[in-house]
């Protein structure tokens, strides 16, 4: 279902009513969670990247989480994950062209937190490399 704006009773501009489904929704679900949104800002600078990768770029998560993550973004369509058929096993993510509709979305959300240091906990660090997006 779609948001809907709708005229308020008391005569203002209007409000949003949105329900379970509407579009916000439906967005936030696909990128919610701690590192899906770092996954996505990473795969729009890199293009491509292996496991091995963001293990290094993301020296914080462990396997298991992010291997659910990206199982879980390749589950709803926003990266593409391709196997080659050599020893030891190759493996690459990238962005699908629903991924890559989302550069705006992320890049905004990145330049709205650095805009907005003074709410980070005193002495964030972490993933402090991701938070350049010029």
């Amino acid at each position: 279902m779609d948001t809907i704006n709708k005229p308020k009773d008391n005569g203002s501009k209007g409000s949003y009513d949105c329900h379970p489904g509407c579009a916000v929704e439906a967005a936030l679900s696909l990128i919610d969670g701690k590192w899906k949104g770092v996954i996505l800002f990473l795969l729009l600078d890199r293009d491509v990247m292996r496991f091995n990768e963001f293990q290094k770029a993301l020296p914080n998560i462990t396997q298991r989480v992010l291997t659910s993550q990206l199982r879980s973004m390749e589950a709803d369509g926003l990266i593409d994950r391709t196997v080659y058929p050599v020893v030891p096993p190759k493996v690459e993510y990238r962005l699908t062209e629903l991924g890559l509709s989302l550069e705006p979305v992320v890049k905004s959300l990145a330049e709205w937190g650095n805009g907005h240091k003074e709410l980070w906990p005193l002495g964030f660090k972490r993933d402090s490399h991701l938070q350049n997006t010029r």
